[in-house]
């Protein structure tokens, strides 16, 4: 891309060394005294501006003293030509204030195209008197509007990699959610189907029924789970607070874990019932899996200012999943939407998850919990 750009912009700045044809023409026809010492300086000015030109788009090279000497040293063979020969010769002006804008940026711009327009008015003066003034505007132009579509085209070029850049942050951001509702969809999914297949397993010798039951428990839960997943595909999946306490306390009692479940306080936003509904269905399937307890506590204490979760097992102490998925993927949810996440061994043993949020959830909330978009 970059290689292309500069190729471009040194094919549309070359060609306007046609404008020195004019003295080559004089040479050729034997109008220049000393006509070796003009060809020569013709050959030295041209050099310099292909090796400004090449220089003005590559931005170390662009960057570096030796360019500003060389600019020096174009605008000395300039004004030696236009001094010496008048005439066509001074048509090089416009070609030096050309170059000046190609590699001459920012402020430093505007006072060094003063400078040359200057010197092309005094050269021109001297050789022309007052037919100069085209000379004058001419190189003062050239520099001005070369640097100015010049600098545009960089902005359009900048713009165009931050539009590339942003695409990639957004398909990143998508994957990232994607992998988090994948985790907490199937992780607590298989989760519930496991405990109930154990416990129609446990019950089938003396209760056929009732682990008939539990087998139908576990055929509504995998077709409620592809339900889940095609959501969460394509981005309206949203977890709620009271569908997961339901489905908490279905789920615990299954295990053979007693549900205690207590909310107060007023009825919460969308957004905060949703982030929630994750941290339980998280807790819920972490309490199942690794603390081997007997009760859980869920309480849910809501104001006009914050709400608060708490999850407590009176288990083993263990109820985390490993760093970089599940209870450290909320945290990273709830931190984008203003709130807190913790998680440890409770004082009086056992675990406890505790989630703290905003009554309203900043707008980042929206973005990062797989809620309906």
């Amino acid at each position: 891309m970059k290689r292309n750009t500069q190729i471009r912009g040194v094919h549309t700045l070359l060609p306007w060394l046609l404008v020195g044809m004019g003295a080559i023409s004089n040479i050729i026809q034997g109008e220049t005294p000393d006509p070796w010492i003009g060809g020569l300086g013709l050959l030295v000015f041209n050099s310099l501006y292909v090796t400004l030109v090449f220089r003005a788009f590559v931005t170390r090279a662009r960057e570096h003293p030796s360019t500003r000497w060389c600019l020096a040293a174009l605008g000395a063979v300039t004004c030696a030509l236009g001094l010496a020969y008048g005439d066509n010769w001074l048509l090089f002006f416009p070609l030096w204030g050309l170059a000046a804008g190609a590699v001459v940026r920012g402020r430093t711009l505007f006072p060094v195209m003063v400078v040359i327009t200057a010197l092309a008015g005094v050269v021109a003066a001297r050789a022309e008197g007052w037919d100069a003034l085209g000379i004058v505007y001419g190189t003062f132009l050239s520099g001005m509007v070369t640097a100015a579509i010049l600098a545009l085209s960089e902005t359009v070029k900048e713009l165009h990699e931050t539009r590339q850049e942003l695409a990639r942050a957004a398909v990143d951001q998508e994957r990232l959610r994607f992998s988090r509702d994948l985790h907490d969809l199937l992780g607590h999914t298989l989760s519930v189907i496991v405990v109930k297949a154990e416990a129609a397993r446990r019950i089938a010798p003396r209760d056929m029924e009732a682990a008939l039951g539990q087998v139908a428990d576990i055929e509504s839960v995998g077709r409620q789970a592809l339900t889940e997943i095609r959501e969460a595909v394509t981005g309206y999946r949203e977890a709620s607070l009271a569908a997961e306490l339901d489905r908490a306390r279905g789920v615990l009692t299954a295990a053979g874990i007693e549900p205690l479940i207590r909310e107060s306080g007023p009825p919460l936003p969308p957004q905060s019932a949703a982030l929630l509904g994750w941290v339980v269905r998280e807790a819920v399937t972490n309490a199942i899996r690794h603390s081997r307890a007997r009760r859980c506590e869920i309480e849910v204490l809501g104001s006009a200012e914050r709400v608060r979760l708490v999850i407590t097992d009176d288990g083993n102490g263990v109820g985390s999943t490993p760093p970089g998925s599940g209870l450290t993927g909320l945290t990273e949810r709830l931190a984008a939407a203003g709130g807190t996440l913790s998680s440890g061994p409770a004082p009086d043993g056992g675990f406890r998850v505790t989630a703290e949020l905003p009554a309203e959830p900043a707008g980042a909330a929206a973005e990062g919990n797989g809620e309906h978009r």
